[in-house]
């Protein structure tokens, strides 16, 4: 029994596995990785610098736009540079409070991203259905209340799961199969009963992802409905264009966390978990910006603008 407690009660430090599994595919991997960061951290800067001198810097839909990519940079930037590094780095370690703080930002950034992208859906389906309405059904109060409410719930959720990871005991044998700390992999070394825990897990996730994707299909369900009732021509491709790009995040955000709601629980389905996160983690908040740069007429507006100012500088 001593034996077994000092085992629980040893662990300081885990160590992330991350791809070691192809060790001929490191460098490239971390290559790819590397340029999907840069282009991560360039792209989701570049489109915060294009909303703050966008004639229309207030609108509702620039600021969530703003939200989304300031979440965005934090996403990657809590598990992107350490898997940058157990990449080329034989030292694979990471603390334990390194790996409880980068578990609840990581999983707080998530949650409040999946509720942005749902005001951002209640955001189109005013700006659709009720045009007229639209300043005053998106007040900056509303507004303000709105992003708030996304980060605080974030936060209040991730907060939950992590404390049910603290009152968890750990073995010696403290090696995490994947290159973050996830929530499944952690739960992976723990000896101890993690009922509560997944319990804390299934109730929260379940709640955050139905909750967003209510509001998403409701608004969208109104949108659709409002388009079919608008005249053929050019009606239809403006509200068209007003959602298209918000639809495409949507639908490549929750397409990859209903994947990883479908991924059994086995050793077996570790390396479809890691890339999966890999998705997540990295690809997405380097996706964003591409997706609303390309989709939206503003910002397309916004950064000719800014590139003519720029060339017309230098001719100067």
């Amino acid at each position: 029994m001593g034996l077994q407690e000092s085992n629980q009660s040893s662990v300081t430090t885990f160590i992330l596995l991350g791809f070691s599994e192809f060790p001929n595919l490191q460098a490239p991997l971390f290559l790819v990785f590397l340029l999907i960061y840069t282009a991560t951290l360039v792209g989701n800067l570049g489109m915060t610098v294009i909303v703050r001198i966008n004639p229309k810097p207030h609108t509702p839909m620039y600021v969530f736009l703003s939200h989304l990519s300031f979440l965005d940079i934090c996403n990657s930037c809590v598990f992107t540079p350490k898997l940058l590094k157990i990449l080329v780095v034989e030292d694979r370690t990471i603390s334990f409070t390194g790996c409880m703080l980068q578990f609840f930002f990581g999983c707080a950034f998530v949650i409040t991203e999946m509720f942005m992208l749902a005001v951002m859906a209640y955001d189109r389906f005013v700006a659709v259905c009720n045009p007229l309405l639209y300043t005053v059904a998106t007040s900056p109060k509303l507004c303000v209340l709105l992003v708030a409410g996304s980060y605080t719930w974030g936060g209040l959720g991730s907060l939950t799961l992590t404390y049910s990871l603290l009152d968890l005991s750990y073995c010696t044998s403290n090696m995490i199969d994947h290159f973050g700390c996830e929530f499944s992999a952690i739960l992976s070394v723990s000896c101890s009963d993690t009922y509560f825990s997944q319990m804390a897990c299934l109730v929260i996730s379940t709640f955050s992802e139905a909750c967003s994707l209510l509001i998403i299909l409701t608004s969208y369900g109104f949108i659709l409905v409002t388009i079919i009732k608008m005249p053929p021509r050019g009606g239809l491709r403006k509200a068209f264009s007003t959602c298209a790009s918000h639809l495409t995040a949507i639908t490549i955000f929750h397409g990859i966390i209903l994947l990883l709601y479908c991924v059994p629980n086995s050793k077996s389905s570790w390396l479809l978990v890691k890339v999966a996160t890999v998705m997540f983690t990295v690809v997405i908040p380097m996706l964003n910006p591409l997706i609303y740069s390309l989709r939206n007429k503003d910002v397309k507006e916004t950064l000719r603008r800014l590139i003519n100012s720029k060339l017309h500088s230098h001719s100067m």
